[in-house]
């Protein structure tokens, strides 16, 4: 296999939490200094998938993709797309995803989505855990770009539906709890509780 590019997606609203998302600290650091901390040591390259002002990001020294003008606003499948035409033009031949908000997301998931790419030469692997597939943590070939914009034009939006119809790969991951988002300030508890040294 060749290059993997890591994007981490940054893009959402936060509107449950009522802050972006991105920057609400956790154990010391911002969700996204978790993120890149998960996603560094797995992935070749590394991107944030983020709209509005890159400058914010800038303490991370990392590209910063906005979602093309026909996407945006079209949800986490926009900002995949731009990773995909990104990961192409660095000479990456897939793009792992995860998204900013779960800091304890299993450190190992690009490695074990890698093996149905390589065995099975499936288009995505995506994990699943026991609440049901995940389908934020996937490994994308970047010729899915053509398809996947083709879905967003006619109006697709769940990164679920489309991975389905390509014929992702699914693995399974033992537990559900790594894969919990911070949707919310009783979530962001919960994980500072847990984050807390005994």
């Amino acid at each position: 296999m060749r290059a993997i590019l890591g994007l981490i997606l940054a893009g959402g609203k936060s509107t449950r939490m009522g802050v972006e998302k991105a920057f609400v600290p956790l154990d010391g650091r911002p969700l996204i200094a978790h993120a890149v901390e998960l996603l560094r040591p797995q992935v070749q390259a590394l991107a944030i998938s983020a709209n509005g002002d890159a400058r914010r990001f800038v303490a991370f020294g990392l590209p910063v993709l906005h979602d093309a003008a026909p996407e945006s606003g079209a949800g986490p499948l926009a900002g995949v797309a731009a990773g995909l035409a990104y990961a192409a033009r660095q000479g990456c031949d897939f793009v792992a995803t995860a998204p900013c908000d779960t800091p304890f997301a299993p450190r190992d998931f690009v490695s074990r989505l890698v093996e149905p790419i390589v065995d099975s030469a499936a288009a995505a692997a995506l994990a699943e855990s026991p609440r049901g597939l995940e389908p934020l943590f996937a490994l994308w070939r970047i010729d899915l770009l053509a398809a996947l914009r083709a879905h967003l034009a006619g109006g697709g939006r769940s990164p679920r539906d489309f991975l389905a119809a390509q014929g992702a790969a699914r693995v399974r991951f033992a537990a559900e709890e790594p894969f919990v988002n911070l949707n919310s300030p009783a979530d962001l508890a919960r994980a500072r509780a847990k984050a807390k040294p005994s």
